[in-house]
């Protein structure tokens, strides 16, 4: 069992280079990276999707000094710290718990990643970037080792993510080729569907996505934006947990989304 206690700055800087995170260009208010800092050591890491009230509260409660998150504190307005929003600062001071947030990097990772994680959940073969934004991709892409039926995909799926996922049947009954991106790119299937997929997964998309599916003639599948972007924390704490012998937990709060 893991029992060390590593230098906060040490885990990141391991991190920064595992990652690559200057290869992406992420949303402003992404900030990639150690968001919040702790007294500069960790013995116990929690890594769950979003950096919010409630997760710093299981992690406080689960004895963690570090999370790893995919969604960090800074999307939206962050001030005043006022209300729960004091509340979510105080309870990361008093309980000495560091944030450590990556969001594309974290998305696109060849084997980290929250696609490539999710691939070889799904049994996806060969798999190689996908999905291309700014300069770096966003997933990954592979074959089966021969076409299944839609609804036999749409059940590996619903196996990895734990849920039910929506199925858009715009393409053929057979899937072969299948291209991963996950959390809220529905709305880019026509580029899915422009690098040579007959099916696409992602986490969620609008409603229109639905006659676009047809129109496009590839299947999609959403898998939850949350569901599908499990897989990246719970990867690099592990990797973290057997490199530098910490150890570590991950916090279930799902969005429902």
């Amino acid at each position: 069992m893991p029992t060390a206690s590593i230098p906060l700055d040490r885990l990141v800087r391991y991190c920064e280079q595992r990652l690559k995170p200057e290869r992406f260009v992420d949303y402003d208010r992404a900030v990639n990276g150690l968001q919040v800092a702790n007294r500069g050591s960790v013995h116990r890491i929690a890594a769950c999707v979003d950096a919010t009230l409630a997760t710093v509260t299981m992690a406080a409660e689960a004895g963690a000094d570090l999370m790893i998150v995919h969604h960090g504190l800074f999307w939206a307005k962050s001030t005043p710290w006022t209300g729960r929003r004091y509340e979510l600062i105080r309870r990361l001071i008093d309980s000495n718990i560091a944030i450590y947030s990556q969001h594309l990097p974290l998305d696109g990772h060849p084997q980290l990643g929250n696609a490539a994680q999710l691939a070889g959940a799904i049994g996806l073969t060969r798999c190689k970037p996908f999905f291309a934004h700014k300069g770096a991709t966003l997933g990954v892409k592979g074959a089966l080792t021969h076409a299944i039926p839609r609804e036999e995909l749409s059940a590996r799926l619903a196996k990895a993510v734990g849920d039910e996922p929506t199925l858009l049947p715009g393409g053929g009954e057979l899937c072969r080729v299948i291209g991963i991106c996950t959390g809220g790119a529905g709305a880019e299937l026509e580029q899915a569907a422009l690098e040579g997929v007959d099916t696409f997964i992602t986490g969620e998309g609008p409603h229109w996505t639905f006659a676009l599916a047809e129109e496009t003639g590839i299947n999609v599948l959403y898998g939850g934006h949350y569901a599908t972007e499990t897989f990246g924390v719970k990867a690099l704490a592990e990797e973290l947990s057997k490199k530098f012998r910490v150890q570590w937990v991950f916090l279930d709060r799902p969005s429902g989304l």
